[in-house]
């Protein structure tokens, strides 16, 4: 949308919505004939996929890869582009972008936004040496295929560098948060009672509850407070992922239901409300090395809420909300950790609060989504061999009364003429 506003024409190859169920959204349609739609002044082609639910590591590669050739099919019959970028939170989407690009014959950008297949062999998803060693070599010709990388994080970055040969630059873009659209206000009372949490310290978890994640962690904690009586408090789960039945279970046969909560999936509009409605927020993943490298998205809209974190995250994540003094740090994994900071900031509102105030300035300051997709359309722009909007203008005041420079182009699409 803000690439929309600086006069690229912008089209994003997607599948039809289903996640994480692997059930279509009421209103579309998984067919092989593309579905193209109109979103926010993006044009948006929906291509058929092998439909799955976010469980089962078979069934979401063979998503990944139908994907992959549903939207390298669909590219083929789209104008040709300026440049194309894929983004990669696993590596199929990266290398649709890769053959799109070969086919096309256009510069390629390509944004990591996770490490594969690290990360799914670090949380024991595939066991299988040949395919690991084969998405490996996959890996590594995705990265080299590219005209840039951008990563979202340093660790990516390092990460990646150490992989390729010769070494070259990697542009650093982390995510952002939209300040307008996520920041302070009175809690969501009716989200409250629903879920009889009023008059309780709540300390939400937001997102995917998968393998990954760790979770076992919270309800391991709520059985400890159980036992030290604290009532007061209230652990809230919101999301749903693979690992979220089996944690229900177990909160059951621990007898901490009352205290953890799952609340399922909830509506993308209320999630500013629900952040507004927790007392502290905690990001967690499992405490391995390689989730070390990670930025969570979650943090940058938690902070922009003001709402302190619990950080059982390693590594720059880490860094970066001590450094804003935006929350406490936990050991990722140790219950007795996540216990010790959720009552600290149970029992000291006042520094809860602190930590929101700051939360919320430092992320301002340094995380403002449209500063970052400015920096973004900017490589784009270069990479696709057309001068940026601040040159385009310099070049047209020097040459006054000529006729004016053709507009910057953008990703996946033509300027507009």
């Amino acid at each position: 949308m803000r690439w929309t506003r600086a006069g690229h024409d912008v089209t994003v190859v997607t599948c039809v919505p289903n996640c994480p169920d692997g059930v279509v959204f009421d209103g579309y349609r998984n067919r092989f004939r593309p579905q193209v739609e109109q979103v926010d002044g993006v044009r948006v082609v929906r291509v058929w996929t092998l439909v799955a639910p976010n469980a089962g590591t078979l069934r979401r590669i063979a998503n990944y890869v139908s994907y992959m050739l549903s939207a390298v099919l669909a590219s083929l019959w789209l104008p040709r582009p300026d440049v194309i970028v894929a983004t990669s939170p696993q590596f199929f989407c990266g290398w649709a972008g890769v053959l799109a690009a070969k086919f096309r014959r256009r510069p390629l950008v390509l944004e990591i936004r996770d490490i594969w297949p690290e990360s799914i062999e670090a949380v024991g998803a595939m066991r299988n040496r040949r395919l690991l060693r084969l998405l490996e070599w996959m890996e590594r010709r995705m990265y080299r295929a590219a005209d840039q990388i951008v990563a979202v994080g340093n660790g990516y970055r390092d990460n990646i560098l150490g992989k390729i040969e010769p070494r070259r630059p990697i542009e650093v873009i982390t995510n952002g948060v939209d300040l307008s659209l996520f920041a302070p206000r009175d809690p969501d009372r009716e989200f409250l009672r629903e879920w009889n949490l009023e008059g309780k310290f709540v300390c939400s978890y937001i997102g995917t509850i998968g393998m990954a994640h760790g979770l076992q962690v919270v309800v391991e904690a709520a059985r400890i407070l159980k036992e030290e009586k604290r009532d007061d408090i209230r652990f809230v789960l919101v999301g749903d992922g693979a690992d979220r039945k089996r944690l229900e279970e177990e909160a059951r046969r621990l007898g901490v239901d009352d205290m953890v909560v799952f609340t399922g999936r909830q509506p993308k509009q209320r999630m500013p409300g629900i952040l507004a409605s927790s007392d502290a927020c905690l990001i967690h993943l499992r405490g391995c090395e390689l989730f070390g490298t990670v930025i969570p998205s979650k943090i940058f809209e938690t902070m922009a809420m003001g709402r302190p974190i619990i950080m059982g995250v390693q590594g720059e994540a880490c860094d970066m909300v001590l450094d804003a003094d935006a929350g406490l740090e936990m050991e990722p994994d140790s219950v007795e950790s996540l216990v010790q900071c959720v009552e600290k900031l149970a029992d000291d509102p006042a520094s809860a609060f602190a930590h929101g105030t700051a939360a919320r300035a430092y992320v301002a300051e340094h995380f403002n989504r449209d500063r970052l997709a400015d920096r973004m359309r900017r490589v784009l722009e270069a990479v696709g061999g057309r001068p940026t909007r601040e040159a385009a203008v310099e070049a047209e005041a020097t040459v006054a009364e000529e006729q004016p420079a053709e507009p910057p182009v953008g990703a996946m699409g033509r300027s507009r003429r």
